[in-house]
């Protein structure tokens, strides 16, 4: 005879209240696209990798298309060591040349992206890895960088084969999400001459987002948020705000590059762009359906829901081809 195990009724209770909680989060986001930069500590802790890629299947059960775009800084970093090719950082930047680029687009592409989808699919999900080069997804250009200098002319500094983002092929991307397919990109892109970039995940994810009318663009990084000069969260900002926070000195170091990869999204037309502690089991559940949210927001002015939807969101006409620039 079978027993009956008893149940914790207030525990019951609770996880009752959490799935009501999210009821009006999943619908608000269903059909809609959510980009998220997969980074930092939750790319190297097994049980957050997991996590994460059960948010992400999760998220395709409930009707919610996510994309990925993944970093890889510290494999890339690790493989140049082991190949004793020297490595050198300008400004925050990788200075990259013809060996460390064979060396960026074999570990992105050739294994942490693999890793990637290897893990949605095995735990149920349905996930194809692409680069910028697939299908010309992601075009690019070298990036010009100009570094300020009191009393005299900006210095411009060559990072060799580090580039920035043109154009995103978006009919490529619709036509995987519309099979159900969850698109996981490796940040790297290519020119019109063929010539491959390492570019910034932080920046194709901000661009993929603007280009698709994402209604959300998540950075998972090793931090809280941004944190203000007493070291308390700030949990939202609105575009006047996010940069008078990096103008000001509140925002410093790795954050200011993220604070401008939401800027451009949200100025775009995404509605909120959100930088998130990926060091949290199940982050992306806890910013998408829950009342309080976690991390910083990055919002329009006023907070207001965006009055139209998808590409033509983004200010820009598309490009011939699918494209948007």
């Amino acid at each position: 005879m079978k027993k009956r195990i008893p149940r914790d009724k207030k525990r019951d209770s609770v996880q009752a209240r959490l799935i009501m909680e999210a009821l009006p989060y999943i619908r608000k986001f269903f059909k809609k696209t959510i980009v998220i930069k997969y980074g930092g500590h939750a790319m190297v802790d097994e049980q957050l990798k997991k996590s994460f890629a059960l948010n992400v299947i999760l998220l395709k059960y409930i009707g919610i298309n996510p994309v990925i775009v993944h970093g890889g800084g510290p494999q890339i970093g690790q493989m140049l060591k082991a190949l004793n090719i020297p490595t050198t950082f300008r400004e925050g930047h990788r200075v990259t040349d013809e060996a460390t680029m064979d060396v960026v687009e074999m570990v992105l592409v050739g294994k942490v992206n693999k890793q990637i989808v290897n893990l949605i699919n095995l735990n149920g999900g349905k996930a194809l890895g692409l680069s910028g080069k697939d299908g010309w997804l992601i075009r690019a250009e070298k990036k010009e960088l100009a570094v300020a200098k009191e009393h005299a002319t900006p210095e411009l500094i060559d990072l060799g084969k580090v580039g920035q983002v043109t154009a995103v092929n978006v009919d490529l991307l619709n036509s995987l999400l519309e099979q159900d397919i969850i698109p996981v990109i490796a940040p790297v892109g290519v020119d019109g001459q063929g010539e491959t970039y390492n570019i910034n995940a932080d920046s194709v994810a901000s661009a993929v987002a603007s280009a698709v009318g994402a209604k959300r663009l998540h950075l998972l990084t090793d931090v809280e948020g941004l944190l203000d000069k007493d070291g308390e969260l700030i949990q939202s900002l609105t575009v006047p705000e996010a940069f008078e926070a990096i103008e000001s000195g509140v925002a410093t170091g790795g954050m200011i590059p993220k604070l401008h990869a939401c800027l451009e999204a949200v100025t775009a037309g995404v509605e909120k762009a959100h930088i998130i502690d990926g060091r949290l089991e199940n982050a992306v559940l806890l910013e998408l359906f829950t009342d309080e949210g976690i991390g910083t927001a990055i919002l329009r002015e006023g907070g207001g829901e965006s009055p139209c939807e998808g590409p033509t969101c983004t200010g820009v006409s598309p490009l011939p081809g699918g494209y948007v620039a």
